[in-house]
């Protein structure tokens, strides 16, 4: 059974980090691109970042400059860190695996993240 289990969403201030981690079981993914998604309350789902199984990043433009993606294949693990924290980056964050384009095969449970101003 695969699972993917994210971890370091919370409360936080505006301006400042979290790290969120997503561990993955129960097959490999290094061969394949991962990633985060996050859905707002009213909003649709999008994407925030994924990571290709060689390390090539795509980050939506909301994000640029301030979240960075990374892997450790050793690890089967995906990380995202959030820096410079703004009220609208508050959702829901969602672990994703085997991506492609906006969708994917395997998601995490999902993990909160809230920004207060």
């Amino acid at each position: 059974q695969v699972q993917l289990v994210e971890s370091g969403g919370g409360l936080v201030q505006a301006g400042g980090s979290l790290r969120l981690s997503c561990a993955a079981s129960g097959r490999t993914f290094s061969r394949s691109t991962m990633g985060w998604f996050r859905q707002a309350p009213g909003k649709v789902r999008e994407i925030v970042a994924r990571i290709s199984w060689s390390g090539g990043t795509y980050y939506a433009d909301s994000v640029k400059g301030r979240f960075t993606i990374s892997r450790d294949n050793a690890k089967n693990t995906v990380y995202l860190q959030m820096n410079s924290l703004k009220p609208e980056d508050a959702a829901v964050y969602y672990c994703a695996g085997e991506i492609v384009g906006s969708s994917a095969d395997y998601w995490g449970q999902g993990t909160q993240v809230t920004v207060s101003s």
